[in-house]
């Protein structure tokens, strides 16, 4: 008797746990691209980007004359003369291979750095909204990793009025007859 008043207790206390779980679906994406910081921060990112290219072509532009002026003078050289050049051609190359890989690394630490702030605000906006409608649990709907969602559990709208941001009317394209 005790353990199926165990097991029914137990039983209870898993159905109430479940009734209590409201869970809800938001699109971060969507929401960090239609706010307005983000057009500044893809001018702060795009103006960093310019910043790298410009380093990356005096690199490469210097690397150019290089070769240009060892291959007009190449016929003049001696062997030791040509081996030496070759081997600072070479070492040249591979500082811009690698100047241009840690320039990819340079630029997605910046984006990530500037995308911080967007992100805290858009959190903070979540956890208003959550506290103010008792969910438990919110998924971001960008994995697409859910086979269907009910679209009165999503918050992606009640976290852009909190954040003040507007949806985009839609573009009308003129008809013709």
């Amino acid at each position: 008797m005790k353990l199926k008043f165990t097991f029914l207790f137990i039983a209870f206390l898993s159905i109430v746990s479940v009734a209590q779980t409201k869970t809800g679906t938001i699109n971060n994406d969507y929401i960090i691209n239609l706010m307005p910081e983000a057009k500044i921060v893809i001018k702060r990112a795009q103006a960093y980007g310019a910043k790298l290219d410009s380093s990356f072509s005096i690199k490469m532009k210097d690397y150019q004359d290089r070769v240009a002026d060892f291959r007009k003078k190449e016929k003049e050289m001696g062997e030791l003369m040509k081996k030496t050049l070759i081997k600072e051609l070479s070492a040249l190359e591979q500082d811009i291979q690698q100047y241009q890989k840690n320039g990819s690394q340079l630029m997605q630490l910046k984006q990530a750095e500037l995308m911080r702030p967007l992100y805290k605000k858009l959190n903070n906006a979540i956890e208003e909204v959550v506290k103010e409608k008792g969910y438990t649990l919110i998924l971001d709907k960008n994995g697409n990793q859910f086979a269907y969602i009910d679209e009165k559990y999503d918050i992606t709208q009640l976290v852009m009025t909190k954040l003040g941001v507007k949806v985009p009317e839609p573009k009308t394209v003129p008809t013709q007859n």
